[in-house]
């Protein structure tokens, strides 16, 4: 089943890239901020490559 905040953050960066409103990218933001917490170390190395591609938006 996985993490579902992980997943949640997944789609969140997703449409945030999609969208590239202030909005969409706050949101993904902090629901990757969310997921770290309760992240194992794969998913926080996702989650890392996933901050890095909203930093670029």
């Amino acid at each position: 089943m996985g993490n579902p905040l992980f997943q949640q953050a997944k789609k969140a960066v997703a449409k945030a890239k999609a969208e590239r409103t202030e909005r969409a990218i706050a949101v993904a933001k902090n629901t990757l901020s969310s997921a770290f917490a309760n992240a194992n170390d794969a998913e926080r190395r996702q989650l890392h490559d996933l901050q890095d591609e909203l930093d670029t938006l």
